[in-house]
């Protein structure tokens, strides 16, 4: 779906929602436990795109939802860093 030199983006291929897209940085990070000061621009890449992506999908005025899991208890089973938006459908809240 996008892809630049920090980032891919590409559609979940077990999506939870009407539009799942999932951003990753193109240079390998297990978890946001990784993440300093020299991936600043790689992670507002990120959002910047995660923008972008609803805003092509027509969800940017309804809402979305972007979550990044790290660790086993939150949910992280790859464990390259990832974003995932998540949009089309009303969300539960809370999360969980």
């Amino acid at each position: 779906m996008y892809q630049d030199d920090l980032v891919t983006a590409f559609e979940d291929i077990h999506p939870v929602a009407p539009t799942h897209i999932l951003i990753v940085p193109n240079q390998h990070l297990d978890s946001l436990n990784e993440v300093n000061e020299e991936h600043a621009p790689t992670l507002g890449r990120m959002f910047v795109v995660a923008s972008t992506l609803a805003k092509q999908a027509g969800i940017h005025e309804s809402g979305y939802r972007l979550t990044l899991n790290t660790g086993p208890h939150a949910g992280q089973v790859v464990y390259h860093l990832h974003m995932h938006l998540i949009g089309g459908q009303r969300m539960r809240y809370p999360i969980g």
